[in-house]
């Protein structure tokens, strides 16, 4: 028969879906200059992979996942801890890398679980359905043989019935119904979260991954579970929890709003009038996902001397786009 949400599309539901349509344009439309997409971009992952894990019980600040993403260390801080860190910015690159997919598979799922959990599982298989019941809080998760069947009807109905639904929706309630499922025995948290931001990504809602929907569920943490529970507690009903998820986009998109107005104010100054060559946005974006040496750089950029790297770093160095740190031999260049 295959899967069929319920809901009601309240009025609730409808006003708060079209103030985001709303915020969401004037984002789009706000004269950034794009040099500025890939901090913007950074700064969002760190916040989806600080308050993600956090949300798990990852003990990190956002202060300490900054240190990891930008190539640091925190040599006092268990190895598990920045593992799933370090591990949820692996997954957020490998959504973006994929933002255009068109269809998600049962495949895509099982890969996306072996990066989140790689070297941090508390219970096995990874990259493979759990082979056995779990019960998380009041929930009973279906029984494991009725994994593979519930995934893949979920998978149908995301890549068919699903693109009539507003992103914001759909994302909904893929999350939900992939939580309700609990495939693995470890991560589904952490994966449900990531699906749902793939599905904003693919469907071209966050085109530039610029805010950060994970950070609300972890301010009102009392108030996201409630919300899944909410869904049970109606006899499988998803109108309270997509009233919830829409509130908390709008917020996202609320706290990316004053960082843009805030970088509004600052390309007044240093970067002002800055017009990148291809090879320096190029390098920018790979520069928001690591940072990178001198001949990583020439690597990447297909340059053949240090002379030429340097001609295409400096003027990012002037205008206080990137830094380099590090000694003399072994020194990166990564984004302020």
């Amino acid at each position: 028969m295959g899967y069929e949400p319920k809901y009601t599309i309240t009025s609730r539901l409808a006003g708060r879906l079209e103030r985001i349509a709303e915020l969401r344009t004037e984002i789009e439309l706000s004269p950034i200059s794009v040099q500025w997409t890939p901090r913007l971009e950074r700064d969002a992952f760190e916040r989806l992979a600080h308050t993600s894990t956090a949300i798990e019980g990852n003990p990190l600040t956002l202060k300490d996942v900054e240190i990891l993403s930008r190539g640091g260390d925190l040599p006092m801080v268990q190895r598990r801890y920045k593992k799933e860190v370090l591990n949820y910015l692996a997954a957020l690159r490998y959504i973006t890398d994929h933002s255009g997919k068109k269809q998600i598979t049962v495949k895509d799922i099982l890969r996306l679980h072996s990066i989140v959990c790689a070297d941090a599982l508390e219970r096995d298989p990874i990259g493979a359905f759990r082979d056995y019941q779990v019960v998380i809080r009041q929930h009973r998760p279906p029984k494991y043989q009725e994994v593979p069947r519930l995934v893949g009807e979920l998978v149908d109905w995301l890549n068919s019935k699903a693109k009539d639904l507003p992103p914001v929706m759909s994302s909904a309630i893929l999350h939900y119904r992939f939580e309700y499922i609990h495939p693995f025995g470890d991560g589904n948290g952490r994966v449900g979260r990531l699906l749902a931001t793939w599905e904003l990504y693919r469907r071209n809602f966050d085109t530039n991954h610029i805010f950060s929907i994970d950070e609300v569920f972890w301010e009102e943490r009392e108030k996201y579970f409630g919300a899944i529970r909410s869904v049970q507690e109606a006899g499988g009903d998803m109108t309270e929890w997509l009233e919830y998820v829409a509130a908390a986009v709008f917020a996202a998109l609320s706290q990316a709003w004053k960082r843009l107005e805030a970088i509004q104010s600052k390309q007044k100054g240093a970067d002002e009038g800055l017009i990148l060559t291809q090879k320096q946005e190029r390098l920018l974006t790979l520069l928001r996902h690591a940072p990178l040496g001198i001949n990583e750089i020439m690597k990447e950029l297909s340059v053949t001397t240090r002379a030429g790297a340097h001609h295409i770093i400096k003027p990012l160095v002037q205008h206080n786009l990137v830094i380099r740190k590090g000694g003399h031999k072994t020194g990166k260049y990564v984004l302020i």
